[in-house]
């Protein structure tokens, strides 16, 4: 009878403890609408928190896509200089820490939230599938934008005058070919050179406009997120997380405009539009805070789909339009101590944007 009574104290003691180390983790694993309820800050003092990331970064992203731009006046950030491959490379290795170690766990996050349903968000990898997908898509896109400018410039009937894409000072050489017969193969190897150099431009215009998708709509998403914070707390390390990484993303994104050589009027715009995505969000995020709600169905889909597919196309392009190209470059190949510092300032851009993640 005591041996009964001392083995049924053991397993309700046994039950107590399982229950004691259980509820917590079955209680975490509930669906919480009001996580920053307790933390909130002051409204005025969230306010002013707000308004100046906002014009933080607004300059970040606008000094850092500008900068490569003036490469006139600024010879270090020339295309045609050896730093520029460091910093580009520094940039994009930003962007690929972007996409694995803040968008992509996000993105997870959100549609395994157990504010979702477990069928179907709890049975499907649907962050991985929308990132795959989005990459496929960035991949076709850029395989299909790419044919198109090539059938466009370099067919018979619709071919482009040379001395329209290579500029005036070609101008006078690409006709010689309607003389004499050394003119004839002069002028081939001039138009050669002239079809060579327009393919890579629509190359890098195609690149440019298709980062300058990927990014922008992260830009978007993370901006409301900082718009809707409302604390403190939550704040200040988002409002350095996307300083730093608007800064180096514009730098990666001006180095592409800058290669593409688009006309002043494109250039102004595009550089407008990635520095002001960012501070929109902030502000959507400000004007939809009363009523926004992290952990809503549709907000967790929303962020967790956009994410997801933001994530694929940045590590798409840091991947094979940033660095399979500069890093296969001949010029790179040839010069050791480039090779080194290239290599060296991708993993210093991946770890430095990898380490903000403790933090944001």
């Amino acid at each position: 009878m005591i041996m009964n009574i001392q083995a049924s104290s053991i397993t309700i003691s046994k039950l107590f403890c399982i229950c004691v180390f259980l509820l917590p983790t079955m209680a975490s694993c509930e669906c919480i609408y009001d996580t920053e309820e307790v933390k909130k800050s002051e409204p005025s003092e969230v306010l002013h928190y707000k308004i100046g990331s906002i014009a933080s970064v607004l300059v970040a992203g606008a000094l850092g896509v500008s900068l490569p731009l003036l490469s006139k006046r600024i010879p270090t950030l020339n295309p045609k200089n050896d730093i520029f491959f460091m910093v580009k490379a520094f940039a994009a290795g930003v962007i690929l820490a972007t996409g694995f170690i803040h968008i992509l766990p996000d993105a997870f996050e959100s549609l395994t939230s157990p504010c979702l349903k477990e069928n179907p968000w709890g049975k499907f990898p649907f962050a991985g599938f929308v990132a795959m997908l989005s990459s496929i898509g960035t991949l076709m896109v850029d395989s299909f934008a790419t044919g198109y400018y090539h059938r466009q410039h370099f067919s018979p009937s619709k071919q482009v005058p040379a001395d329209e894409e290579m500029g005036d000072e070609h101008a006078g050489h690409i006709h010689v070919h309607t003389h004499a017969t050394h003119g004839h193969a002069h002028g081939s190897a001039i138009s050669s050179e002239s079809s060579a150099v327009t393919s890579e431009l629509i190359r890098q215009r195609i690149i440019s406009q298709v980062l300058e998708i990927g990014i922008v709509v992260h830009s978007v998403i993370i901006g409301i997120s900082l718009g809707t914070a409302g604390s403190i707390d939550t704040i200040k390390p988002l409002l350095v997380a996307l300083s730093f990484h608007q800064f180096f993303e514009g730098m990666g994104l001006g180095g592409c405009i800058s290669q593409a050589k688009f006309e002043s009027k494109s250039t102004a715009i595009m550089a407008t539009f990635f520095s002001l995505t960012t501070p929109i969000g902030i502000a959507i995020g400000m004007g939809v805070s009363s009523v926004y709600k992290d952990n809503s169905p549709t907000s967790l889909i929303v962020e967790g789909v956009f994410n997801s597919a933001s994530a694929g196309i940045l590590i798409y392009m840091a991947l094979v339009d940033l660095l399979a190209a500069d890093f296969m470059n001949p010029r790179l190949q040839k010069n050791l101590k480039l090779q080194l510092g290239a290599n060296i300032s991708l993993l210093l851009g991946a770890g430095c944007m990898s380490l903000l993640a403790k933090w944001a």
